[in-house]
């Protein structure tokens, strides 16, 4: 029989299309979720705990949950700060949290690294604090984590262990404090080294944001337990996702590391120095982060009436997979000979949870710019753009004056003190420019002298300017992701040449190559490096002299494409294209030469 509902049994829902949009918090404020907003997937991250009198810091609470909202509201989140560390015992992280539709969402700051036989209050939270012992054969306890208990689990606790006869240490062993995806390491006796234990891993939240800040997406490592330098022992490393290494051991410092900022990660524990030398301070927690993505999906069921009214209204979600997108231009070349100055690196994009609908779509890889094969002086050139699905990366400017701006700009000549050339890839129109990164290249100033040149600019930084009046300025350091599963850096800049006066061809220094791929610059002998290939790097700068042989600019880098999509998503591809599975079930497809991509 009909229902009202025009025959659909079952509960009626609402959609959600909130076009994937992320929005990173690094201080506290607020979110206004778009209109056809109904559900966002958060990650909120609180503050790591300071490493203590040895023992590491545990890491911030880590809770990656779905909160039902509404369209344009306000979203209220607060930034947990990272627990202080003014001596040798360090203080708890504050939580972190998101205020949704009348309802507070919290994550517990991680617990204080600590030395005791007792577990204080103050060692328990998101991720429990490490802890340590001196002389004793008693075995220690590290922190609780998941405290107050969430589901999922928001942390571990730090680790414990001991140290069997006839190797009591008469000296400091730690360990590790907790971190968001695993417990800290215990500390350990190997050969005749103790060792502290390094912090628990934190967890690796990319498959639904991209990468987000310093660390790839990967959020709230543990800190490592302090060493003491007056004995053979081995201090503990931090956790990945930003927890602080320990101090002492072999350390150059006997000062615990510092949790990375806004990744939640817990400081390093105080180490011991050689007598006389007094206990180091512990590592401060890294301070925490709230993420939000506002979703587009449709789970449940809903009558044609709903359907209908949300086609009409246009936040009925078409079908389509969401794909975090990385698409990269070719780089510009270094310029030859006298013109000396570095390439710029090809125009980055970074796009998570771009929406693409089955089908076929043209990719086109971007060559890298070529240096002129008249070595005496001549310009460098730019790169070519790269396109995928209406985005479109800008080729890296080449060292000239006529071509120097690009998706990054290269870097000023020996003679210009002019500048700098533009990093035009954050202008461009749609997404290519709201997810794009390209930097200006570096300046050449009068007072540098014409023998010195600047470094092209890189995704992630500025070309570097001259230094002094002997070194020529290195390229733009370029940025990291991992969207293939190992975390790489693309786009860096190229670095410049120089023009050393007579009778000391090898007097000046050049400017390195960026991270990234970026190419050194020429030398004597040495013609400028070419950019990495498929990095989209620059290439660097040439070499001259009166008085030996002018030296090539570096060819720049060619560009990428890497798309991955869910598991359920199929990629086919044809020439220049292939295709792998992630080991946690995600689909990738990374191009390296132009093609088709096919997504079914």
């Amino acid at each position: 029989m009909a229902r009202s509902n025009g025959g659909i049994i079952g509960k009626t829902n609402r959609t959600s299309f909130g076009k994937c949009t992320v929005t990173s918090k690094t201080s506290s404020g607020n979110i206004t979720t778009q209109p056809g907003t109904r559900v966002v997937k958060t990650a909120i991250i609180a503050g790591g705990g300071a490493g203590g009198d040895r023992g590491g810091g545990g890491a911030g609470g880590l809770r990656n949950i779905e909160i039902n909202t509404t369209g344009g509201s306000t979203l209220s989140a607060t930034i947990g700060a990272g627990g202080a560390a003014p001596g040798p015992a360090g203080l708890k992280g504050a939580a972190s949290s998101l205020a949704v539709c009348g309802t507070t969402y919290s994550a517990t700051g991680g617990g204080q690294g600590f030395g005791a036989s007792t577990v204080p209050a103050c060692a328990n939270g998101g991720s429990g604090g490490g802890n340590g012992t001196d002389g004793s054969a008693t075995p220690i306890t590290g922190g609780a984590g998941n405290t107050p208990p969430t589901s999922p689990s928001q942390g571990n606790p730090g680790g414990g262990g001991s140290i069997p006869g006839p190797n009591v240490p008469s000296f400091s062993v730690a360990s590790g404090g907790g971190g968001a995806g695993a417990a800290g390491t215990d500390i350990s006796f190997c050969g005749s080294t103790y060792v502290s234990g390094p912090g628990g891993a934190g967890l690796d939240i990319s498959p639904d944001y991209g990468n987000i800040g310093p660390t790839c997406s990967v959020f709230a490592g543990g800190g490592g337990g302090g060493g003491d330098g007056r004995q053979t022992s081995s201090f503990g490393t931090g956790g990945t996702g930003g927890g602080g290494a320990g101090g002492g051991g072999p350390s150059p410092t006997v000062t615990g590391s510092a949790g990375t900022p806004n990744t939640g990660g817990g400081g390093g524990g105080a180490g011991v120095g050689p007598s006389p030398s007094p206990n180091g301070p512990a590592g401060a927690g890294g301070p925490g982060i709230v993420i939000v993505k506002e979703l587009s999906k449709a789970s449940g069921v809903w009558s044609m009436q709903s359907q209908m009214a949300a086609k009409q209204q246009g936040t009925w979600p078409n079908f389509f997979y969401e794909i975090n997108t990385l698409l990269i231009a070719g780089g510009g070349s270094g310029a030859n000979g006298y013109t000396l100055g570095g390439g710029g690196a090809g125009g980055l994009i970074f796009q998570p949870g771009r929406n693409i609908t089955p089908g076929s779509y043209t990719v086109t890889i971007g060559g890298g710019g070529a240096v002129s094969p008249s070595v005496p002086s001549s310009p460098g050139s730019t790169g070519t753009d790269s396109t995928f699905n209406d985005l479109t990366a800008k080729g890296g400017g080449g060292a000239c004056s006529a071509c120097g701006a690009g998706g990054s700009g290269s870097g000023t000549n020996s003679a210009e003190g002019s500048g700098p050339f533009s990093g035009i890839q954050p202008t461009q129109p749609g997404d290519s420019g709201t997810f794009g990164f390209g930097n200006d290249g570096g300046t050449n100033s009068p007072s540098n002298g014409t023998r010195l040149s600047a470094g092209g600019g890189g995704a992630g930084a500025v070309g570097g300017n001259p230094s002094g009046s002997n070194t020529s300025g290195s390229g733009g350091a370029g940025r990291s992701y991992d969207i293939t599963g190992s975390c790489t850096t693309y786009a860096g800049g190229g670095g410049s040449g120089t023009y050393p006066p007579n009778p000391s061809p090898g007097g000046l220094t050049a400017g390195s190559g960026g991270s990234g791929g970026g190419g050194a610059g020429g030398r004597d002998g040495v013609d400028g490096v070419a950019g990495t290939a498929n990095r989209g790097a620059g290439g660097g700068g040439g070499y001259a002299s009166c008085s030996v042989t002018n030296r090539k600019g570096g060819n720049g880098g060619s560009g990428i494409l890497v798309v991955r999509g869910p598991s359920a998503v199929t990629f086919a591809v044809t020439p220049g294209g292939s295709t792998s599975t992630h080991p946690g079930g995600d689909k990738i497809a990374t191009f390296t030469a132009s093609g088709t991509l096919t997504v079914s």
